[in-house]
């Protein structure tokens, strides 16, 4: 174990957290707090009177509005950047010159370039970096990799999937959200959303070789994309598309993957039924997530942390998704 690591042979973890927006209330934090070995000791935000009211909701210790003052705490053990993703490459390359175990929020970064960039300097400084892509770590898609390596459906031909919303409001500032604003998020809330399918794809099929796309603005409410259709090929000979738009009057989130002998339907985003149809008939199974979603992945970073497993989503991983993203949107 190397000396950066060291504070693994304690009794608790104390993670230090970047942000505390809205992705922090529910999924995440407090998936932190009630694993067993872990403790958030700090939180960071710039705003004094947020962070101060966030802290003492949650029950945090410490807080500051200096990122530096919580990265260089040396009462902090490893850190979880939940800032958007135009932010995480400049927080993360201060946490891997401490030589810090992270995680970061996904997407990792705006384009593949400063993803690779993170990678590298978390590989030089030999710590860990998790990616929050949680949905590798949720039994329901775990059941679904279940049946697919047990050959439910056969030989597996090809994957698609359809996600559509209704566009969202802009306030009277002419503003919306980090998803909308393309120098943060390039392909608006694709960036957000479908880096979670894409990556669990990656999962579920293997990784992807090639991948082209095209996204435009249809409706011109903000600066990103709001139309994306993409297509992709894994390394098995899997095929895969995909088509995202924003700007709909109904709202879908479907996946189907098709086998030589069945098919298997569910959701990335929503909490529908898996169903499962080959010769033996049809089958529905409900799989509800934990009230905080991340539940499963902040134990699985507890257990690489402490050598018992593997992590699913790392550095590595996130960035052959920041990859494929990247490609669809022509990057």
């Amino acid at each position: 174990m190397t000396e950066s690591l060291s504070f693994l042979n304690t009794a608790a973890v104390r993670w230090g957290v970047i942000g505390c927006g809205g992705v922090t209330e529910i999924k995440s934090v407090p998936a932190y707090q009630k694993t067993p070995g872990f403790e958030v000791a700090m939180v960071m935000g710039r705003s004094e009177s947020k962070v101060a009211d966030y802290a003492k909701r949650h029950g945090i210790p410490e807080w500051t509005t200096n990122a530096d003052e919580l990265i260089e705490n040396p009462g902090i053990d490893a850190i979880y950047i939940a800032t958007p993703p135009d932010s995480h490459k400049f927080y993360a390359l201060k946490v891997a010159k401490h030589k810090k175990p992270c995680c970061i929020e996904k997407p990792m970064a705006p384009n593949y370039a400063d993803s690779l960039e993170m990678v590298e300097a978390f590989a030089a400084a030999e710590v860990p970096l998790f990616v929050a892509y949680y949905r590798r770590s949720l039994p329901r898609f775990l059941k679904v990799k279940e049946w697919l390596d047990d050959k439910l459906i056969g030989e597996i031909r090809h994957i698609h999937w359809t996600k559509t919303k209704s566009p969202t409001p802009i306030d009277e500032s002419g503003s919306c959200n980090w998803r909308t604003d393309k120098a943060i998020a390039p392909g608006g809330y694709f960036d957000d959303l479908a880096s979670h399918g894409l990556d669990l794809f990656i999962y579920l099929l293997g990784d992807i070789k090639k991948a082209n796309g095209l996204a435009v603005n249809q409706l011109g409410l903000y600066s990103a994309a709001d139309s994306i259709c993409g297509n992709w090929l894994h390394e098995n000979g899997i095929t895969g598309e995909g088509y995202w738009n924003f700007g709909t009057h109904f709202r879908e989130d479907k996946v189907e993957i098709h086998g030589s002998e069945g098919k298997i339907t569910f959701a990335v985003l929503d909490e529908a039924p898996l169903v499962l149809e080959n010769a033996s008939g049809k089958k529905t199974l409900e799989i509800e997530n934990p009230r905080h979603v991340q539940h499963f992945h902040v134990q699985n970073i507890h257990d690489h942390l402490k050598g018992l497993s593997k992590h699913p989503s790392t550095g590595t991983t996130g960035l052959q998704t920041s990859w494929v993203m990247d490609k669809i949107l022509g990057n």
